[in-house]
C-alpha cells in the first residue's frame, strides 16, 4: 500500500443519466458524479437533465460532499457556439464542479469566459500519452481521461512524467475504436459517435473475407464488439500506477446498474486505505454480471490481449452463465446448473447461432426427477419450468448455453439504497458550548467535513439553574438531535461558567438553526471568475480562390501511388504507409519527381512511440502530416527548422476557435473534422482564414480506428504484436457487411486496426463553392488504387478545379458516393451566404 496516499486523493466517479441513477450514484459512495444536459453530451440517447435543472442538481450533489461533472464531450458546430456559451455560463453560475470537454475550440473558448473554472479532457479527446497531456497543459485543464486502450504500465509512466490527475474508465462497455476516432455509425447511419449518438456499429455482425476469400468462422459473427470492462480486483494496481478518477460507464444504464457497480468499487477502494487484503467474492462479481454484462475483460489495462478482448458470438448483454442443457422434457429443460437460480428469474437460451432469435422467459418452477424445489437452487442438475408461453421449447437444443438475464431479487434490493426518504449519509458537526449565568449561550457548529463554522447564540441570558443544569448529557441529547438532516453530532466540547439553564425550546431552534446555515453553507454554489464574450469577436476571413491557383494533393499509402502521383502536375504528396520504415523509400520516390512530400503519423500516439516519430525526422520529408495531439506536442519540442505540420481531421477541428488554436500551436494549414458536413463547412469556412484549411475532396472514408486487431485474433493464436506471427504482412482481410460491401481492414505501424468505408466518396460538387469561400488546398486520398487509377483521379480533379469539368462530371466518372465528410448535407449556390 503506499502510505503517501490517503482515501480522499482517490475519487470513485458514476454515472448518471436521471435523477434515479444519480440517488443511486450519492447513495452507494460514488464521490462525484457525471451527467449531461439536453443535447451537448455524448450519450444523446439519455434521457439526460434540462440545463434550467443544474442548481438543483449542483445542490443535491453538494449536501452529500459530491462533486458534479457536466459532460461537453461532443464538437461543437459553428452555428452552435453561442448556445455552448450559454451553457457555460449557466454551470459556471450552479458551481459545477466541472466540465468534461472534448473539443478544444471549446477549451479555448471556455478560457475566455473564466481563467479558473475547471476543464477535464474527455476521453473523446484521444489523450493516450505524455505528450497529449503536455499538450492541454497551456490550457489549465484540471485533469484528463485516458483512452481505454492505455495499459496499467502506460497509466503509470503518464503519471510519473507529467504529474497530472488521471481519470481511467474501470467498469463498463468498451468501444471498439479509438473514442474520438469512430465515424462509422455517421458514416452508413448519419448519427455521428462525436455528437453523443453512436449507432453501435461494432455490435453488428460480419463475415470476414481473407485474400478475397470468405473465412468460415462458425458462430463467431461479431468480430468488433468487446466485452465489457471489469476492472474490480485491479484496484490496487490502478491507485498504485496514479489514477486518480475511477470511472463507471454507465449514462445509459439503469439505476441499479449503478448502484450496484458504484457500491463493489467502493468496496474495493475502501478495503485498499484499511490495508485489507481484497479478493472480490464470486457473488461481487456475479452480481456485476446480472447488472450487465457482454462477458468480463480486463480491456487493455493488463496489456494487450486480442483473444480475450471479443467474444464474437453474441454482441448483447448475457448476464450470468447458468450452464448447458441436457435434455428437453415436454414441459421443461433439464440444465446442469453452475450458479444460484429461482422462480421469477430471467433466462435465455444461447444456441450459439448469432442470426436466430433466442428463447428466453421467466422461470416458473425449478424440479429435481419432477418433484417441485421451493426457493433458491445452488449447483445441480434441475429441471427449469418456465411461463407459460414464454419458451417454444422445439427451438430449444441439448447443449444450447443458458444464461441468467435479470434478477428481480437483486435490483429490489439495490433500490432499497436510494428509494428512501432518509438521508443517504450524514457527517459529523463538532459543537462548542461557551455560557455563564446572564450571558447568552454561544454555540460554534464545525462542518467537519468542509470546515464550514457557524456561531448560533440563544435570544435570551442563561439563568442559574434550580435543577438539571446543563451538562455533556443534556446538551449532547438535545443539540444531537439531527436527525432528518445530513449531519450528525461528532465531538461537543462545554465552557460553561457556573450551574445555568435555558429553555429547551431555544436549544431546539439553536439546533435547527445551526444545521440550515450550514447545510445553506454546504451547497452554496462554488464561485469562479466569468467574463462576458463575444464568441466571434476572433474570426478571420480569407480573399476567394480560384481554380488554377489551387493546390492539389494526392495522399499515397504505396509507392505505386507516389510514383504515379509524380507523374502528375500534383502539388504535394503525402505519404500515409503502413510502416514506418518505408517512409525513407517515400520521401526518395516524391524528390525524384521533384514533388514536396509530408509524412503522415500514426492516429495514436502511445508510450513508448517516441522512436516512429522520431523516424518520422530523420526521413527528412518538407513536411508532417500531424494525426494526434501527443504528435503536435512532440513536433513543437523537436521540429527540424524547414519542415511544415499539417493537423489533419483526426483532430477534430469543427469550429473557427479549434482552428486558431492549432494554428497558433504552430500548424501550417488544418483539416476540417469529417463531422462536419457541407452546410457546417461553409459556416467554419465563413469564420475563420479559409487558405489555412485543406479539405479533403476525395477519399475512402476511414471509419473504425482501433487497438484490436482481427488479423491477430481470427487469423493467428498470438495475444499481441510480440507473437501474432506478422499475419498482417502475409493476408489482406475486408469485413463484409449485412448489405455485402467489404470494408478494407488496414493495419498500421503500431499495430492498430482501421477499417475502410468500402465505396469512395467525392466532394468535387462543391469544389467551386469553396473556392468562393478562399479554400486553396484540396486533398485526394488513394487506398488500394492502382498507379493508372491514381492518374485518372487525380486529372479529374485538376479539370474540376480548373472549372474545365463539373463536379457532377467527376463523381459520377470515377462511381464514387456523392458526399462530403461523413454526414450528409446541402450545399447548393442559393444557399450560400457569405459570412
Amino acid at each position: 500500500m503506499n502510505q503517501n496516499l490517503r482515501r480522499e486523493d482517490i475519487e470513485l466517479l458514476a454515472p448518471a443519466g436521471n435523477w434515479e441513477a444519480m440517488r443511486a450514484a450519492v447513495a452507494n459512495g460514488a464521490n462525484a458524479v457525471y451527467f449531461g444536459v439536453e443535447k451537448f453530451n455524448a450519450r444523446a440517447r439519455a434521457n439526460n437533465f434540462l440545463m434550467e435543472e443544474l442548481p438543483e442538481i449542483m445542490e443535491f450533489l453538494h449536501m452529500y460532499g459530491v462533486k458534479g461533472f457536466l459532460t461537453f464531450n461532443i464538437l461543437v458546430f459553428e452555428n452552435e457556439l453561442e448556445d455552448a456559451k450559454e451553457l457555460i455560463d449557466a454551470c459556471i453560475d450552479a458551481g459545477v464542479d466541472a466540465v468534461i470537454v472534448q473539443d478544444l475550440g471549446l477549451v479555448k473558448m471556455i478560457r475566455e469566459i473564466s481563467p479558473d473554472f475547471p476543464i477535464h479532457g474527455s476521453t473523446q479527446m484521444t489523450i493516450t500519452s505524455s505528450e497529449a497531456v503536455e499538450f492541454t497543459k497551456p490550457y489549465d485543464m484540471e485533469r484528463v481521461v485516458l483512452g481505454r486502450e492505455n495499459s496499467l504500465k502506460h497509466i503509470q509512466k503518464i503519471a510519473s512524467e507529467t504529474g497530472s490527475e488521471l481519470e481511467v474508465f474501470v467498469h463498463g462497455a468498451l468501444c471498439v475504436s479509438y473514442s474520438g476516432q469512430c465515424l462509422t455509425s455517421e458514416m452508413w447511419g448519419g448519427r455521428s459517435a462525436n455528437r453523443g449518438e453512436c449507432a453501435q456499429a461494432c455490435r453488428l455482425p460480419y463475415d470476414m473475407i481473407v485474400d478475397n476469400e470468405h473465412k468460415d468462422m462458425g458462430n463467431i459473427a461479431y468480430v468488433l464488439s468487446p466485452k465489457d470492462l471489469s476492472a474490480l480486483e485491479l484496484v490496487p494496481e490502478l491507485i498504485e500506477a496514479g489514477v486518480t478518477s475511477f470511472k463507471i460507464e454507465g449514462r445509459l444504464k439503469a439505476a441499479e446498474y449503478v448502484a450496484n457497480v458504484t457500491a463493489k468499487y467502493r468496496k474495493a477502494i475502501d478495503a485498499y486505505f484499511a490495508g485489507a487484503d481484497y479478493d472480490p467474492q464470486i457473488i461481487d462479481i456475479a452480481e456485476l454480471e446480472q447488472s450487465f454484462s457482454r462477458g468480463f475483460t480486463h480491456g487493455f489495462l493488463s496489456g494487450t490481449n486480442h483473444q480475450q478482448l471479443v467474444d464474437g458470438t453474441f454482441p448483447k448483454k448475457r448476464g450470468v452463465f447458468l450452464g448447458n442443457v441436457k435434455k428437453i422434457f415436454r414441459d421443461a429443460i433439464l440444465v446442469d446448473l453452475q450458479a444460484p437460480l429461482k422462480r421469477g428469474d430471467g433466462i435465455v437460451f444461447d444456441a450459439g447461432d448469432p442470426t436466430q432469435d433466442e428463447e428466453g422467459g421467466r422461470v416458473y418452477d425449478l424440479r429435481i426427477k419432477g418433484q417441485k424445489i421451493e426457493g433458491k437452487v445452488e449447483a445441480g442438475m434441475y429441471e427449469i419450468v418456465m411461463g407459460r408461453h414464454d419458451v417454444d421449447l422445439s427451438r430449444i437444443n441439448v447443449g444450447d448455453k443458458v444464461w441468467r438475464t435479470s434478477d428481480p431479487e437483486l435490483d429490489r434490493r439495490l433500490r432499497k439504497t436510494f428509494e428512501t426518504e432518509k438521508p443517504y449519509h450524514t457527517f459529523p458537526v463538532n459543537v462548542s458550548v461557551y455560557g455563564s449565568i446572564g450571558q447568552p449561550l454561544m454555540t460554534i457548529w464545525t462542518d467537519v467535513n468542509t470546515g464550514h463554522e457557524v456561531t448560533i447564540s440563544s435570544d435570551k441570558p442563561a439563568e442559574a439553574a434550580m435543577k438539571r443544569p446543563l451538562n455533556d448529557e443534556v446538551l449532547r441529547d438535545q443539540l444531537g438531535r439531527l436527525g432528518g438532516t445530513v449531519y450528525h453530532l461528532g465531538d461537543l466540547s462545554l465552557d460553561l461558567t457556573g450551574d445555568l439553564i435555558v429553555p429547551m425550546s431555544e436549544l431546539n431552534r439553536m439546533r435547527r438553526d445551526a444545521a440550515e446555515q450550514l447545510l445553506a453553507l454546504r451547497v452554496a454554489p462554488r464561485q469562479y471568475q466569468k467574463r462576458d464574450i463575444d464568441v466571434y469577436a476572433d474570426t478571420a476571413a480569407a480573399d476567394p480562390a480560384n481554380g488554377a491557383e489551387a493546390s492539389l494533393i494526392a495522399l499515397c499509402r504505396s509507392l505505386e501511388q507516389i510514383e504515379a502521383a509524380g507523374k502528375t502536375d500534383v502539388d504535394y504528396i503525402y505519404a500515409d504507409f503502413e510502416f514506418v520504415r518505408d517512409y525513407p523509400k517515400a520521401v526518395e520516390s516524391a524528390r525524384q519527381a521533384g514533388k514536396k512530400i509530408a509524412l503522415a503519423t500514426p492516429r495514436i500516439l502511445m508510450p513508448g512511440e517516441r522512436g516512429i516519430l522520431l523516424n518520422i525526422i530523420k526521413a527528412q520529408p518538407d513536411g508532417i502530416l500531424i494525426r494526434n495531439t501527443g504528435a503536435a506536442y512532440f513536433f513543437e519540442q523537436e521540429r527540424p527548422e524547414g519542415i511544415e505540420l499539417i493537423g489533419d481531421f483526426s483532430l477534430n477541428i469543427a469550429n473557427h476557435k479549434a482552428v486558431n488554436l492549432f494554428l497558433d500551436r504552430g500548424m501550417k494549414r488544418v483539416t476540417a473534422s469529417y463531422d462536419l458536413n457541407t452546410e457546417q463547412m461553409v459556416d467554419l469556412l465563413s469564420q475563420s482564414d479559409a487558405s489555412k484549411i485543406e479539405v479533403v475532396i476525395h477519399q475512402h472514408m476511414p471509419m473504425f480506428h482501433t487497438e484490436h486487431c482481427v488479423y491477430a485474433t481470427f487469423l493467428s493464436e498470438g495475444t499481441d504484436y510480440t507473437n501474432c506471427g506478422q499475419v498482417c504482412e502475409k493476408h489482406r482481410v475486408s469485413l463484409r457487411d449485412r448489405v455485402d460491401f467489404e470494408h478494407p481492414v488496414r493495419v498500421d505501424t503500431g499495430c492498430r486496426n482501421t477499417v475502410y468505408n468500402a465505396v469512395d466518396q467525392s466532394g468535387a460538387e462543391f469544389l467551386q463553392e469553396f473556392l468562393e469561400y478562399g479554400v486553396n488546398t484540396y486533398r485526394v486520398e488513394f487506398l488500394e488504387e492502382d498507379g493508372g487509377r491514381v492518374q485518372e483521379v487525380l486529372k479529374l480533379y485538376r479539370q474540376a478545379l480548373q472549372g474545365e469539368v463539373t463536379g457532377t462530371h467527376v463523381w459520377r466518372t470515377l462511381n464514387a458516393t456523392n458526399q462530403l465528410g461523413v454526414t450528409r448535407g446541402q450545399l447548393t449556390k442559393t444557399g450560400i451566404t457569405r459570412g
